[in-house]
């Protein structure tokens, strides 16, 4: 029986861990998937934060745990992975968020911190995907994975951006999606990411200082920055059975910027 459109975006029985979710875009995940019936493990490395960020979750219903995880070390991500699994079965969605940025001319940039950058955003992501995959979804023939990317993933930044880790970290999870999509879809396993474009967070709380919030919301078409609603409904769509045909695709949320510039301006991302 063909089922309704509330019926195909209901979490109601399903698991999600999010990653970097005591804060920010990955708060606002961990409400959207909440929000919808799916219990919630939230992840990040300071245990206050996900304190006050699972006191929130629950004031607004959803029933959420946490865990306290560097997603740069390999076996604290070990260590989450089966922490969540012992406590939750097993796992049907899975939010890659956790990020890190790092500012610096290209001929100076640390080597530490280009190291930093990619562990976080692009080997901490393929180590937590890689054992969910292999310890839960395989298995079971289902799951969602949901990476956060950026529309800094899509192409270059104007001579006074000077984020070449990051957006290279960022293209990479855009093409590990497709290809992990690629290989995983025989096991019923979807892939997608999120390309989030300037939303005002902790990350971009410099530059939005330095550039004023008019001036960054005035290059997009839509003339706003993005806010705590605007990745809920894409978030949903990739997480739940609305999305069942839906794998190794990307989309950016980011008022139009990417369309009209092609992507060619990623001074305003997440």
């Amino acid at each position: 029986m063909t089922r309704t459109v509330k019926q195909l975006f209901d979490l109601t029985g399903k698991t999600a861990l999010v990653t970097g979710g005591s804060r920010g875009l990955g708060l606002q995940l961990a409400h959207a998937l909440g929000e919808a019936g799916a219990r919630i493990m939230l992840s990040s490395r300071k245990e206050a934060d996900l304190q006050a960020a699972a006191s929130e979750l629950k004031h607004a219903g959803i029933d959420v745990q946490w865990l306290a995880a560097d997603c740069a070390n390999e076996k604290d991500i070990h260590r989450l992975g089966a922490e969540t699994l012992q406590a939750f079965g097993h796992v049907d969605v899975l939010v890659n968020n956790a990020g890190a940025a790092w500012g610096s001319p290209a001929e100076d940039h640390p080597l530490e911190a280009w190291d930093k950058v990619m562990n976080l955003n692009v080997r901490g992501y393929f180590i937590l995907s890689q054992y969910l995959g292999k310890h839960s979804m395989i298995g079971r023939r289902k799951g969602s994975i949901i990476n956060v990317a950026s529309i800094a993933g899509l192409a270059g930044n104007p001579s006074g951006m000077k984020t070449l880790a990051y957006n290279t970290s960022k293209a990479a999870v855009i093409n590990f999606t497709r290809a992990l999509a690629g290989e995983w879809g025989e096991h019923g396993i979807r892939v997608n990411a999120i390309c989030p474009g300037f939303f005002p967070s902790k990350m971009t709380a410099g530059l939005l200082r330095s550039m004023g919030e008019d001036t960054m919301a005035s290059h997009a078409p839509l003339r706003r920055l993005g806010d705590d609603e605007d990745l809920k409904g894409l978030a949903l769509l990739f997480a739940s059975d609305a999305g069942k045909h839906i794998t190794g695709q990307w989309m950016a949320v980011d008022g139009g910027v990417s369309a009209i510039l092609g992507g060619s301006d990623a001074s305003h991302h997440a």
